[in-house]
């Protein structure tokens, strides 16, 4: 086998949306992906898509997919989950923390004050949820050779998008990724923050069919969900890739870097223009 088709890939939250694009691709490289969610059947949720529909779609891909049924609210599944992948493997090479929790009230116009108290819950699964899966998965990120974690976040952790709730979630989510990254540094694990794009989900899509006309342009500059995941390959092959670890990434501009196209063929834009730069941080103080 190929090192591609060695890896053993965690991502969570891929029922759908993001998480199931990038386990799509990849599982696409020949990888064994555990992917987490916390829907069984069509209808337990408002939108399509089951955990274990991404899994046999995984495998279809190329890849081995390995559908668990986990609430990452609930901290004794999660380490179920990667005493699994440890009895199982004995390492992980990725972990792509997604999960998270996206109220209704979340697009919501007016206040944070006139929104509901339960638009603090993506604090919960969203960001606890993704040092939870990563303090679990630390002893076995540590037994590969190859080690990347990569945290999903959103242009929303630096500028204001659906509000001070869902601003700090990403904010707070980036400045881990650069916290956790000095922990793992002298062990040879990578870690970063993604900032996607407008992505084609089920969410987006269902908003865009609802008035096309309206979004013709959106949907001009969306991304598709397998985009990020083709990005995240690119990275977890980069020789260098601990020179970004630690750091706020823009996913269009590491596919630019890396080649990476999506499905129309092109390499989707950079928003950087729209919304500013990515978040930097000082040197650690390592006492």
């Amino acid at each position: 086998m190929t090192e591609q088709q060695e890896r053993v890939v965690v991502v969570t939250g891929a029922s759908r949306g993001a998480g199931k694009g990038i386990a799509l691709a990849l599982g696409a490289t020949g990888a064994t992906v555990y992917v987490t969610g916390r829907t069984r059947n069509e209808g337990d949720a408002p939108l399509p898509g089951t955990v274990d529909a991404t899994a046999e779609a995984v495998t279809a891909a190329g890849g081995r997919g390995i559908a668990v049924h986990c609430d990452h609210a609930d901290d004794a599944q999660v380490a179920q989950l990667f005493a699994r992948v440890r009895h199982d493997h004995g390492r992980l090479d990725i972990l792509v923390n997604n999960a998270t929790t996206l109220p209704d009230a979340l697009t919501q116009t007016g206040p944070f004050w006139e929104k509901p108290l339960a638009l603090t819950d993506l604090w919960s699964v969203g960001l606890r949820s993704h040092y939870v899966a990563a303090w679990h998965a630390a002893p076995l990120l540590l037994n590969s050779a190859h080690g990347l974690v990569v945290n999903t976040s959103s242009f929303g952790g630096r500028i204001y998008m659906h509000g001070p709730a869902y601003g700090a979630g990403k904010a707070a989510v980036d400045k881990m990724s650069h916290d956790m990254a000095v922990d793992f540094r002298p062990y040879g694990v990578a870690v970063v923050s993604i900032w996607m794009g407008l992505l084609l989900t089920e969410r987006t899509r269902r908003v865009f069919d609802q008035e096309p006309e309206k979004y013709a342009d959106l949907v001009a500059t969306a991304e598709t969900p397998e985009f990020t995941g083709k990005v995240i390959d690119a990275l977890a092959r980069d020789p260098d890739r601990l020179l970004k670890s630690g750091k706020v990434w823009i996913g269009a501009e590491l596919g630019q870097e890396y080649g990476v196209t999506d499905a129309s063929g092109e390499i989707p834009m950079s928003h950087r223009a729209f919304f500013g730069d990515t978040t930097t941080y000082g040197d650690a103080v390592v006492e």
